[in-house]
């Protein structure tokens, strides 16, 4: 690929052997400056698509912002910028975080010292651009990552608000696991001639990952269950989604009270918490996570084997993106979904779709994890 040798020595550095199917096809047109739509399920190493791309592109002389990288989540931008710090360790590439939650005086300073590559989210982007602090006029990179949540509604308009402040020559580079047809069809109002690298749809549901789910007649029901299931849940550590947030606060009331240890991470939940949730886990120090969606797009925790969907989700690209969270990279992992008679429907509409079968869970689901 011809990148620079400091760059191939974080790449090395980062536990990365021989690029991945994704990253074999996606990094070279970010290099060359085209335009890109790059699709591919969860756990093939995506952000180091466009981090490899964006860094090899950065001149690091001088001292303008050259990238914008924009997340759905301040989780997403978080994990995004460590990656970037990471590959390009020995670049002497400043790379900035820009998320709500955060002290703007914090982004008012480093970008007036100088910052080449911005991660951020795009409310507080689109604020910092406004006040003038994010000058965007040598801006070469605008990458969007989850696009398929940044270009629905919530988001889009504010990405609207971005682009136009970005120079008419800008690189525009979209990432996501799913690629809905109305988002493919709007790409067509901002991107110049773009390379699309799409995986095919029966391609995207993920081998290694075994997928079951368990009948449970009523709503109540399912905390039993998920108690009788939970000696198995810390073998490794596992993430348990519910479509509420409510629901979360809950679930990991009942489960504190008899006296299982969890963890609790949701959108309404200050950033300091988040922080402090995430940490955890990632540590190790808590192996079960409840969480909404939040938690459901990208983020890397190696360790996550098992994936729980307490509810299953409201939409067919939601349960791609949750049970992407185990099985990262390859790996094994398995998938639990848990069907009252209501979600029967949801369930079958997600095997039609990913032409797939998920069957009732064995008794000896503790020899699969």
């Amino acid at each position: 690929m011809n990148l620079k040798e400091g760059l191939l020595r974080g790449i090395y550095g980062f536990g990365f052997e021989k690029p991945s199917a994704i990253q074999q096809r996606a990094i070279l047109p970010i290099v060359q400056g085209r335009d890109l739509i790059a699709q591919s399920q969860s756990g093939t190493g995506k952000t180091a698509v466009f981090c490899i791309g964006v860094l090899q592109v950065v001149n690091n002389k001088e001292r303008h912002t050259q990238g914008v990288i924009l997340s759905p989540t301040r989780e997403l931008a978080e994990q995004t910028q460590k990656v970037l710090l990471s590959l390009g360790d020995s670049l002497n590439v400043q790379c900035h975080l820009c998320i709500g939650g955060t002290k703007v005086g914090d982004d008012l300073r480093a970008l007036e010292q100088g910052v080449q590559v911005v991660s951020g989210t795009p409310g507080r982007v689109f604020d910092l651009i406004r006040r003038q602090a994010l000058r965007t006029d040598k801006v070469r990179q605008f990458v969007i990552d989850e696009a398929d949540e940044l270009l629905q509604r919530g988001f889009q308009e504010q990405i609207y608000d971005i682009y136009r402040f970005m120079p008419p020559t800008v690189q525009v580079v979209l990432i996501s696991a799913t690629m809905p047809g109305p988002v493919l069809r709007m790409t067509r109002k901002f991107m110049h001639d773009p390379i699309c690298v799409l995986v095919k749809r029966d391609e995207l549901t993920l081998e290694g990952i075994k997928q079951f789910h368990v009948p449970v007649e009523k709503e109540d029901w399912k905390f039993d269950t998920l108690c009788d299931l939970y000696d198995m849940l810390t073998i490794t550590q596992c993430v348990i989604f519910c479509n509420k947030r409510a629901k979360v606060d809950g679930l990991a009331k009942k489960m504190r009270e008899n006296h299982f240890t969890v963890s609790a991470m949701h959108g309404e939940m200050t950033q300091k918490e988040r922080d402090q949730v995430m940490q955890e886990f990632r540590a190790g120090t808590t192996r079960v996570l409840i969480t909404t969606d939040v938690w459901g797009r990208g983020i890397d925790v190696q360790q996550v084997s098992l994936v729980i969907c307490y509810d299953v989700p409201s939409n067919r690209e939601l349960y791609l993106h949750r049970i992407g969270r185990s099985g990262r990279f390859g790996r094994r992992g398995v998938a639990i979904n848990f069907v009252t008679d209501e979600d029967e429907k949801l369930l079958r509409d997600i095997e039609r779709h990913y032409r797939i079968r998920i069957p009732e869970l064995p008794n000896n689901i503790g020899e699969l994890l």
